[in-house]
């Protein structure tokens, strides 16, 4: 009855992210409460099952330390805060964040812990994206909302189109993962690298550069923590699908940007679901036949390195070749190949703003939730923006020094037991270890934290380093 029952809790625990990304992400509160309320009667249930949730070991208490401080730190801020219902929002935001964290820590223990995760959020990434593309695949048969912000970009069911591409991004890191793991049985390597084709189509389809630079670090860390010659071959073939039908929908304006008639949608959409066909049949038999070579060799640190900066070019290969640039510098509105070529952004903006914050109140902050007050009163561009996007120039902006410690601890913690479990077992952590550098990266680049679909994500497997890091270093019992 007790193994039932804990099941099914990690179950609801691991499908959470998947099942909130229906419901615009979880970015609005009703969405919210209900998955916090869920999480919270996990940990209650994980108190009986386990005893004691809460992590034994200096790093993961670390974590955990860091993310309670960052909770109480934003619930104190409501006195001051401008808005007070954004703040308390935030509020209910990390609350559930909170849950989640202890929740994953009791339950997903050991290697298993952070294998099933891996499998877990992969389906889930890959369940959501393929939704996404249904539409356009499939428009005779299946439709959904198209924002007018989106212009064409992939955006559902999410409603953002940058968390869309990190979403797949995540997806497509930890499907190259489970398809380069020797340890894992032939038929699930072989569903990871098919995963990683639909997969790597959805960022591109979002035309998001930031996706893009997740991919390039999740694909870089794979390599460098597992060093294995047998990881390398698998990322170069999954980029290689994945860009091979990205350059395909890249001549196919109808399913690329919903442009053009419904017939014409739907002969393109036809096109895409052969060539998807035929590129996922080719890279399961390249990659297993390959994969599988004679002679595993570990890649020396030199060799990892010039095999991350191979992956770097393959990324950005689709980025440049498809377009050349916009004429005035600024990325180009909507579906369009031409706006990944630029650099141009309102971050900039966004991020002065935001440093401006910090000067005034360097140690607590305005507020959270103040800069969405304070950028409307001092931008110079008209943009309705909400957040800094980057959590960790917003979190000095809101919360000041005392935001960044309690954060920098947070960080800190995960690190400190990643890097003891890669010590323990490189190849268990190096999936978990990928998606975090993405996730923390991409972070500090948009307003990843505002998304519990994508956050959720992070700290699942932050959770599951954090749990076989308590495992892999407690005593064998002599009983």
């Amino acid at each position: 009855m007790l193994a039932i029952l804990r099941l099914s809790a990690v179950a609801i625990l691991l499908a959470m992210p998947t099942a909130i990304a229906f419901f615009s992400g979880g970015y609005f509160a009703g969405a919210r409460l209900i998955a916090g309320i869920g999480v919270w009667l996990i940990v209650a249930l994980s108190v009986w099952l386990v005893g004691n949730p809460l992590p034994k070991r200096r790093p993961g208490r670390a974590a955990l330390a860091g993310l309670l401080a960052l909770t109480i730190l934003v619930g104190l801020s409501i006195l001051w805060a401008p808005l007070r219902s954004a703040a308390q929002s935030d509020l209910q935001r990390l609350l559930l964040y909170l849950g989640m964290l202890i929740a994953a820590i009791a339950l997903l223990r050991g290697r298993f812990g952070l294998r099933l995760t891996e499998a877990a959020l992969a389906c889930g990434a890959l369940l959501v994206t393929l939704y996404a593309l249904a539409a356009r695949l499939l428009p005779g048969l299946v439709s959904e909302a198209a924002s007018q912000s989106a212009a064409g970009r992939l955006e559902q069911p999410l409603t953002y189109w940058n968390a869309s591409g990190m979403l797949a991004a995540i997806g497509f890191i930890l499907a190259l993962r489970i398809a380069g793991d020797a340890t894992r049985a032939r038929w699930q390597q072989s569903l990871g690298i098919a995963a990683a084709v639909p997969l790597g189509l959805g960022v591109y389809l979002t035309f998001s550069r930031g996706a893009l630079l997740a991919v390039a670090v999740g694909v870089i860390l794979l390599i460098a923590v597992t060093r294995q010659s047998r990881q390398l071959r698998v990322v170069l073939v999954g980029l290689g699908g994945g860009i091979a039908v990205s350059a395909v929908a890249a001549f196919l304006p109808s399913f690329r940007a919903l442009a053009g008639s419904a017939a014409s949608r739907e002969q393109q959409g036809l096109v895409m679901v052969v060539v998807l066909a035929l590129v996922v049949c080719v890279v399961v038999v390249v990659g297993r036949s390959w994969g599988e070579l004679a002679g595993e060799k570990q890649l020396s640190a030199p060799r990892a390195l010039a095999a991350g900066l191979t992956a770097v070019l393959l990324v950005a290969f689709i980025a440049v070749a498809a377009g050349d640039g916009s004429s005035n510098g600024q990325p180009r509105f909507g579906a369009d190949t031409r706006r990944l070529t630029s650099f141009e952004s309102n971050r900039y903006s966004y991020w002065n703003v935001a440093g401006g914050m910090f000067v005034d109140a360097p140690l607590a902050g305005e507020g959270s939730s103040s800069f969405r007050v304070v950028w409307r009163q001092e931008r110079t561009i008209l943009d309705p923006a909400l957040d800094a996007h980057s959590l960790y120039i917003e979190t000095a902006a809101e919360l000041g020094l005392l935001g960044l410690l309690a954060l920098a601890l947070l960080i800190g913690g995960v690190a400190w037991a990643g890097r003891n479990v890669h010590r323990a077992d490189r190849a268990a952590a190096a999936g978990a270890l990928a998606t975090l550098g993405a996730f923390a990266v991409h972070a500090g680049l948009d307003w990843d934290w505002e998304m519990p679909a994508l956050s959720l994500i992070a700290l699942l497997m932050a959770g599951a380093v954090i749990a076989a890091d308590e495992q892999l270093a407690a005593p064998v019992s002599r009983s």
